[in-house]
């Protein structure tokens, strides 16, 4: 099983903890200015809880579990999902993947 993480700058970030294990790494461009960065991630383990933190001071932390994320059975399909996501008609945008 798969999910796609999402951080924002000075917004939010997504962390990869025990429990999944970051597959890609995507940056998103809006008419080519960085707006987000997406994580592919394989769920190990049912029971784990992504860390989300806020941007703003002080920190908000929040424990969601997987369970709440749309989950995809294949790296592909989760790849495809992510396309659809920043595809908005004739706008243009990215996805550049990151070596990690």
């Amino acid at each position: 099983m798969y999910i796609i993480l999402a951080s924002k700058d000075n917004q939010y970030r997504s962390e990869v903890v025990d429990g999944l294990r970051a597959v890609e790494k995507y940056d998103y461009y809006f008419y080519d200015q960085k707006r987000a960065e997406f994580v592919i991630a394989e769920v190990m383990s049912p029971t784990t809880r992504v860390k989300i933190v806020s941007a703003g001071e002080p920190e908000d932390v929040n424990y969601v579990p997987v369970k709440i994320f749309e989950s995809f059975e294949d790296i592909d399909e989760a790849r495809s999902e992510l396309e659809s996501l920043i595809s908005f008609g004739h706008l243009k945008t990215e996805l550049r993947r990151v070596e990690q």
